[in-house]
């Protein structure tokens, strides 16, 4: 691929993540409405179900994603996404239409068999880097996000006013117009000389993990990285629930809240990351951005009114400066041809933090939130959240200390 030709491809993928995560963003603020409605319960309660739906996408994702990824290092990338995009939105089509809440996990099930997007455009983006322009072509990944979640929970918040299924159907038509997007616009990142054959062994999660055994020199960082996912699950998973339980706020306030949080990710890592990769470099990145993830979490944590967790949005967001810089420096330890692997291996990963990050949370904010708890702590997610950024500080600190001796 043609130096102009990776520059538009940069430009295509992030249009496709942009698209992808916009669908995502719009469910988000009626998920709570959604569930309280077919399990005819509170929002403590249906925090629970909401933890366990994260629970079904995530298993799922963790079987599949590692023969996902190894498809994609045979047959390429585009297929697989494409393949990945139709999936997500036959899946916003049943929850749409679910009659029950067996049909919300059905249709999360069906989107974590699929459900590769991410990890199919990390490696496109590891294939068309080199050393010098990782990390910031890492951050477009970050700015999609960050961007679709400007957009998609605005949408998602204005559209639930009129019906809680509404955003779901939208969703599954940007789905689908971002597959037909892919089809006729996305290039192969992927040259047939770089594939490699498919291989049962190492296409499955045990696989992935024994891949990174195989690199022991990034198992801190991996683990690092671990628990930064975990920790974040606290607004991930918990966001929607916690705002409406502590802060009696509608679908649309909340859908406000996470595009204002979608817009500092973007500036962060579209922005502002551009400017601290090369000023303070990939480590002081990762330490640095831990310490304001810590610090934004602890301050949601003990946030007692409306205006003060909007406020608390900013110190969170610089966190953002923290991922792709860890992620660049693992991608860097592996061979080109085996990025695709590295990053469904990572993936699977991903999921397992997602497997248990969402009950985690979930559970911990029902736990001191209904009518039986001990005291009334709605902000016990973010306080543990904050802990286990600052284990990972530790835990990157020890790994670099190992490196320099």
């Amino acid at each position: 691929m043609k130096k102009t030709d990776k520059k538009a491809a940069v430009g295509f993928i992030f249009i496709t993540l942009l698209i992808d995560i916009t669908g995502w963003g719009i469910i988000l603020p009626v998920v709570p409405k959604l569930i309280s409605e077919l399990i005819h319960n509170d929002i403590s309660e249906a925090a629970k179900y909401g933890g366990w739906l994260g629970f079904a996408y995530a298993f799922t994702q963790f079987v599949f994603s590692p023969i996902v990824g190894n498809l994609s290092d045979k047959f390429g990338r585009r297929p697989i996404l494409l393949v990945s995009l139709f999936g997500f939105a036959i899946d916003y089509v049943v929850l749409a239409l679910a009659p029950t809440i067996t049909w919300l996990f059905i249709g999360r099930i069906t989107a974590g068999l699929t459900g590769a997007s991410i990890s199919t455009a990390s490696a496109y983006i590891a294939d068309i880097s080199t050393d010098e322009n990782r990390t910031k072509n890492f951050g477009v990944i970050g700015a999609a996000f960050g961007l679709g979640f400007i957009i998609g929970p605005v949408l998602g918040g204005v559209l639930g006013h009129y019906g809680a299924r509404i955003p779901f159907y939208v969703a599954a038509v940007l789905c689908f117009l971002n597959f037909l997007y892919g089809y006729f616009i996305l290039p192969e990142s992927l040259d047939k000389e770089k594939r490699r054959p498919f291989e049962w062994k190492r296409a499955n999660p045990i696989g992935s993990f024994k891949f990174l055994l195989k690199h022991p020199k990034i198992s801190k960082l991996v683990i690092a990285l671990v628990l930064v996912y975990i920790g974040l699950h606290a607004v991930q998973s918990n966001w929607h629930f916690f705002t409406m339980y502590k802060f009696k706020w509608i679908e649309r306030t909340v859908g406000i809240s996470l595009g204002i949080l979608g817009l500092l990710i973007g500036l962060v890592q579209g922005v502002l990351i551009r400017w601290t990769s090369p000023k303070l470099g990939e480590k002081k990145s990762i330490y640095l951005g831990l310490l304001f993830y810590a610090f934004g979490l602890l301050l949601f944590a003990f946030a007692n009114q409306g205006w003060m967790i909007l406020v608390f949005l900013i110190p969170y967001s610089l966190g953002g400066i923290c991922g792709p810089s860890l992620q660049a420096l693992i991608s860097k330890s592996i061979p080109s041809d085996q990025q695709g692997e590295l990053q469904g291996a990572l993936t699977s990963l991903v999921s397992v933090t997602s497997i248990i990050g969402p009950p985690i949370m979930t559970n911990l904010f029902y736990y001191f939130t209904h009518d039986q708890a001990p005291f009334e702590f709605s902000g016990a997610p973010f306080f543990l959240a904050s802990i286990l950024m600052f284990i990972s500080s530790m835990v990157i600190y020890f790994s670099f200390k190992k490196e320099r001796g």
